[in-house]
């Protein structure tokens, strides 16, 4: 529990990274060397038994109950599995997937069957695909196959830090980033929830079209936001905040940090920025549980 102006409230963290030792031997790959933890100032894990343990510590140190693990390379089942089943109470876990990749229908299919994932994060931008892929509409038949299962789909900017920090090229293409792209999906498959991280990330307006039109898009709130830079009229997060719930009411705001490396951890500075946003523009006590962790929770235990 942590202490906030609507009292205690039981705390879940809907978008945080799991880097894994896979996740750090692919940039190493690429990179072509071994010292990447050494550029980036980051400490590269020894094991995902490691990693899990290590955010379980970071979650107690800040009274958090939960958080939803993000495998941050496509296809990394078995390093999100292995935290999810060693903490099962304090852990869900979604799962990178470019649904152009042979195999994919099955290895999400297997990890789904096998309780190692709660879901799958969609980059369309940085895998280069249209969420009317057959390939994608495949994919997504079989997630909404199970009861309590997410699709994440990120939209708008995509900047990875570390990759510029290391020299790496990003060929992300823009064209597959507008949330509107989710608008036939979202009616295809209206049972299943569809949740568009970081308010849309420079995107907003679309967002919140596509949200007003399916009821199964949700918001994530994470990260620190920056895509407010790029809008043409000023706007702070007070202002996102309250249009984000004028048109899509407190039940499908999903607070999330963007957490991701060691030894930074958790990202308290996030939490408590949303906090006062929400406090400041009064938002009451039943919402502020929801948002901060109930909403992300339902959706997960849904069956």
């Amino acid at each position: 529990m942590i202490t906030t102006p609507w009292g205690e409230i039981e705390v879940s963290d809907a978008h945080v990274h799991f880097f894994s030792p896979a996740f750090f031997k692919s940039l190493a790959e690429q990179k072509g060397t071994d010292e990447v933890g050494s550029l980036l100032g980051w400490e590269v894990p020894e094991s995902s038994e490691y990693l899990a343990d290590r955010w379980v510590v970071e979650l107690n140190h800040n009274n958090v109950q939960s958080a939803v693990l993000v495998a941050s390379i496509p296809g990394d089942v078995e390093s999100v599995g292995v935290a999810v089943e060693r903490h099962p109470e304090r852990f869900h876990s979604v799962l990178m997937l470019n649904p152009l990749t042979p195999g994919a229908d099955i290895r999400c299919a297997n990890a789904l069957q096998d309780g190692q994932i709660n879901g799958i994060f969609l980059f369309p931008a940085m895998h280069r695909y249209s969420m009317e892929d057959h390939h994608v509409h495949s994919l997504l038949a079989i997630v909404a196959g199970f009861p309590g299962a997410v699709v994440y789909v990120h939209c708008g900017m995509l900047s990875v830090g570390f990759r510029k920090k290391l020299g790496l090229h990003s060929p992300f293409d823009m064209r597959y980033s507008n949330p509107i792209d989710l608008h036939s999906v979202a009616l295809a498959f209206p049972d299943l929830p569809f949740v568009i991280p970081h308010f849309g990330a420079g995107y907003f307006r679309e967002a919140l079209m596509v949200a007003d039109l399916c009821p199964n898009i949700y918001f994530d709130t994470s990260s620190s936001n920056r895509w407010m830079r790029c809008e043409p009229a000023e706007i702070d997060l007070a202002r996102v905040f309250r249009t984000a719930l004028d048109v899509l009411g407190p039940k499908r705001l999903l607070f999330g940090t963007d957490s991701s490396f060691f030894p930074r951890g958790w990202i308290r500075n996030v939490f408590d920025t949303q906090v006062q946003v929400l406090s400041t523009i009064g938002v009451d006590a039943e919402a502020a549980k929801g948002i901060l962790g109930g909403n992300i929770r339902r959706l997960l235990q849904k069956s």
